[in-house]
């Protein structure tokens, strides 16, 4: 599995290094502070890394979401069974 993981990573380097020598263009790129003068790879490969950190970051909050609510309903889970448990204790008691 870490040989693949190696080589998958490999292929997406090459990949890479591949379209910045075929994409040597210089762009502009305004934005509302000022303007930045940068090679057309690098722009997009700052744009991918951003996204995928952005992705992360929302991907983790909902994990974190999950597994907040994973604990809480195994803590009421709990508490239901302990009660349900102390319901069987109690001996039954005939009116007659």
């Amino acid at each position: 599995m870490r040989i693949i993981t190696y080589l998958l990573l490999l292929v997406i380097i090459l990949i890479g290094i591949t379209f910045a020598l075929l994409n040597p263009n210089i762009v502009t790129v305004h934005y509302y502070i000022g303007e930045e003068t940068l090679p057309l790879s690098l722009l997009l490969v700052v744009i991918f890394a951003l996204g995928c950190f952005l992705g992360l970051l929302v991907g983790g909050w909902l994990l974190l979401k999950v597994k907040i609510k994973i604990y809480r309903l195994r803590h009421r889970l709990k508490v239901a069974e302990k009660e349900i448990q102390n319901l069987r204790a109690i001996p039954l008691q005939d009116r007659h």
